[in-house]
């Protein structure tokens, strides 16, 4: 906020009880998305150093139109530089939904999109190919 020429920065107590907030709603399921990928060790120290990033640069984040769908970006990344492969978003869609089980509107949460943009990434993600002996992916 600025006030007569000066900015007026947020109370670090703001900060991070605001920060743990996040940090409470996200972790447990880019977690899972990232066990599901990863295994268990790369996937809580994919974690861990996403958090990290995230905690170094909360002020910035927090200006972000959507901070959200900057973690979730910043997440999907580091996935995919550890597996050496990028799904789609309809991919990552249908992961989340049929094989974690998450809500439309959870996922819309975590991966800071609205819920209509999920349920027609989980409409396009039907109609992608399966690979052969995949089981597929569960109707809406």
């Amino acid at each position: 906020m600025t006030t007569g020429g000066w900015t007026m920065e947020p109370a670090p107590s703001v900060l991070t009880t605001a920060f743990y907030a996040f940090y409470d709603l996200h972790r447990p399921a880019y977690h899972t998305y990232a066990a599901v990928l990863l295994s268990q060790e790369e996937a809580q120290l994919s974690v861990t150093q996403l958090f990290d990033l995230i905690a170094s640069n909360w002020t910035r984040i927090m200006t972000e139109q959507h901070p959200s769908a900057w973690a979730w970006n910043e997440h999907k990344r580091a996935v995919a530089r550890r597996t050496g492969r990028t799904p789609g978003p309809a991919e990552d869609t249908a992961l989340l939904y049929d094989e974690l089980g998450l809500s439309i509107d959870h996922i819309a949460t975590i991966t800071g999109t609205d819920p209509a943009r999920v349920t027609a990434l989980l409409a396009a993600a039907r109609r992608l190919p399966q690979p052969v002996g995949t089981r597929p992916l569960h109707r809406l």
